[in-house]
C-alpha cells in the first residue's frame, strides 16, 4: 500500500468520524442526558437548537393512534350510478343488501354516508379501495 492510499483511508475515516461528534463547524456536538421510566441514564446527541422530550411515550402515542377511531366517509357524486355505489359497498365493505342499500341512500340524500369506524390503519385502506372503485371517500377522526 502506497503512502497516498494510506493518507486517503485515514482522511476518509477522520471525514467520517468528525461528521458523527462534530457539527458542520467543527465544533462538538451538545449532548444530553436523561433518565428513564426504570431509572436507566439514555444518553442522547442532540443537535444544536433542538430540544429532546423524554416525557413523550412513543409507544402510548402509537397505542393511542390505533385505539382510536377513525371514520370513512363516502362522499355524493353525480357520476357512479346508485346500483354500482351498493355494489362497491357489497364488495368492499362487506356489507349486506340492505345495509348497503341504506348507506347509498344517505349518501344521495345528505351528501355523505360514515360507512366504516375502524382503526387508522384500516381506514386508511378501505378509503384506497373505494378511491380505487371511483368513489369519492375520505377519512376523518370519530
Amino acid at each position: 500500500m502506497s503512502q497516498v492510499e494510506s493518507m486517503l483511508g485515514a482522511m476518509i475515516l477522520t471525514t467520517i468520524r468528525r461528521g458523527i461528534d462534530e457539527g458542520r463547524d467543527g465544533s462538538p456536538l451538545p449532548s444530553q442526558i436523561f433518565e428513564g421510566r426504570d431509572g436507566t441514564r439514555v444518553p442522547t446527541l442532540a443537535k444544536p437548537g433542538t430540544e429532546t422530550s423524554p416525557d413523550i411515550d412513543v409507544e402510548e402515542k402509537l397505542k393511542e393512534a390505533f385505539e382510536r377511531g377513525w371514520s370513512v366517509i363516502v362522499w355524493n357524486d353525480p357520476v357512479n350510478l346508485m346500483d354500482y355505489v351498493v355494489y362497491v359497498f357489497k364488495a368492499v365493505l362487506k356489507m349486506n343488501e340492505q345495509d348497503a342499500s341504506r348507506h347509498m341512500w344517505e349518501v344521495h340524500q345528505k351528501g355523505k354516508s360514515a360507512v366504516a369506524q375502524e382503526t387508522r390503519e384500516k381506514s386508511e385502506l378501505i378509503v384506497h379501495r373505494l378511491r380505487g372503485f371511483g368513489l369519492n371517500a375520505t377519512m376523518e377522526p370519530a
